[in-house]
């Protein structure tokens, strides 16, 4: 999977938790949820349940609480699928 391919499909799963509308607009590999987009820590759970639904992964706790940012949720993301 592209990295492009992948922040689309990030975008579709914040998108309904999101805050700040501009932000979203500019969503990039450097976006912090909880600063930039501004998404309550409940919803960031939401957001890390649904990043587990669409990839079909299982996220451990140890890399829940990195997945702060989009290039974080990258990584973790990235590196779940390679173990697959």
């Amino acid at each position: 999977m592209t990295k492009d391919e992948l922040i689309s499909k990030l975008k579709t799963i914040v998108q309904p938790y999101i805050q700040d509308e501009e932000a979203f607009n500019n969503l990039s590999e450097k976006t912090d949820f909880i600063n930039d987009l501004k998404i309550n820590s409940a919803n960031l759970v939401d957001v890390i349940l649904d990043v587990e639904d669409e990839f079909d992964i299982r996220i451990e706790n140890e890399d829940m609480e990195k997945m702060i940012s989009v290039e974080a949720v990258m990584a973790i993301v990235n590196e779940k699928l390679s173990k697959k």
